[in-house]
């Protein structure tokens, strides 16, 4: 580390402020981590996906181990209705490699990464504010602390960054997104998806929306669960959307074989968010830097919730290393990642458009139309979920 020294505060003690935790760390710094949940936060088993070369990359440098259950596929299925019958139809394949993980197996492992006399549970931060220095302060029930850098992690509600850039709120799409699991065994009466998913992860379109479903580890040993998450519009008349309202949507629009699994199964977790999106002008400036949802948040369709966090701790530790002051540190950062928030964040409302404001004819599709759909909702745009469809432009 150039600059040796540092005190680091993280607000927030979810994936991205751990994960800052050990890059600040790795890096030579002193941290401490400032989390408001008096509980562990490893029971939040939702599914997320990263790129292969990331997971690598975050086991090759120490931030994850690798005994880390994940659940890696390479091919993106894409599959609708059929016209006028219940039964499915292949749409295309793409070959689009992620690595599948459970959202609480992540923290955990984030979390031991960054040790645990820096972590305090129970720890709200009321207020950031700067020092007549140019430090920062982090201000909790119990007093004042300083640090030479505040690192806000604590999500799009974030307090840091009212300090920063005042005023930024997240903007509705005006859709929808129930995610959720599903126990595996719900799969054993339907051996042909429990095939296709063994080795790839789905795209299902419908009228108004699409699902995405894959695989994931579950947090007993070799145990595993279906991960979903479906888009949709609410409903146009009747009682709000509901988390019953899933049922409906597979009810109505999905293939037979889909819908008994999912209108009909067992639901291990299931929550739903309105979809929204925002982002920053500058992810950092001195003494305060936004990490993760603090900085941006993006629409659901680009996966990319974990993979900026993880990526925005990398971008992190190679900030401080090369960097002769915190400053500076500071001003690589926020060089490097406010443009990579805000092209996720346009990337993220043209899928949007692409996958539930305009839903294409779904059944109609086949492997050159949905090649032409992923074309052109990337723009020249680069997403590992579309891994093939780069490959040949």
């Amino acid at each position: 580390m150039a600059v040796t020294g540092l005190r680091i505060g993280v607000v927030g003690g979810s994936i991205a402020g751990c994960a800052m935790a050990i890059a600040g760390a790795r890096a030579g710094a002193d941290v401490t981590v400032h989390e408001r949940s008096e509980g562990a936060l490893q029971d939040r088993g939702f599914g997320i996906v990263i790129p292969p070369p990331l997971h690598q990359e975050l086991v090759a440098c120490g931030y994850l181990g690798a005994d880390m259950p994940t659940a890696p596929v390479a091919t993106r299925v894409w599959l609708a209705r059929a016209p006028g019958r219940r039964s499915a139809r292949e749409l295309a394949r793409q070959q689009a490699p992620v690595t599948a993980c459970n959202w609480g197996l992540l923290w955990r492992a984030l979390r031991a990464g960054a040790g645990d006399g820096a972590y305090h549970r129970g720890r709200p931060v009321g207020s950031v504010g700067r020092t007549a220095s140019g430090g920062a302060l982090i201000r909790t029930a119990e007093g004042e602390r300083e640090y030479d850098i505040v690192v806000g992690a604590d999500g799009h509600r974030s307090v840091t960054r009212d300090a920063l850039t005042p005023g930024v709120r997240p903007v509705p799409a005006g859709y929808l997104v129930w995610r959720g699991t599903i126990p595996a065994a719900a799969l054993r009466d339907h051996p042909e998806q429990l095939t296709m998913l063994e080795s790839s992860w789905v795209t299902l379109g419908f009228p108004g929306g699409h699902g995405v479903f894959y695989l994931i580890p579950g947090t007993a040993g070799g145990s595993r669960l279906l991960a979903y998450a479906i888009y949709s519009s609410p409903p146009a008349a009747g009682p709000p959307a509901s988390t019953a309202y899933v049922r409906h949507i597979a009810e109505e629009h999905f293939p037979a074989e889909w819908a008994d699994i999912v209108a009909r199964g067992e639901h291990t977790s299931q929550a739903l968010h309105p979809v929204a999106d925002f982002v920053v002008p500058r992810a950092a400036e001195p003494p305060f830097l936004l990490a993760g949802d603090a900085a941006s948040v993006t629409r659901p369709h680009t996966a990319s919730g974990a993979v900026k966090a993880l990526q925005d701790a990398l971008c992190l530790e190679r900030s401080l290393r090369a960097s002769s002051s915190a400053a500076e540190a500071l001003r690589r950062y926020a060089d490097e990642r406010s443009a990579e928030g805000a092209r996720l964040v346009g990337l993220g409302r043209r899928l949007g458009r692409a996958l539930v404001g305009n839903t294409p004819d779904w059944p109609a599709m086949g492997p050159a139309e949905v090649e032409a759909l992923s074309r052109a909702a990337l723009d020249g745009d680069d997403s590992y979920l579309y891994g093939s469809v780069q490959r040949q432009r």
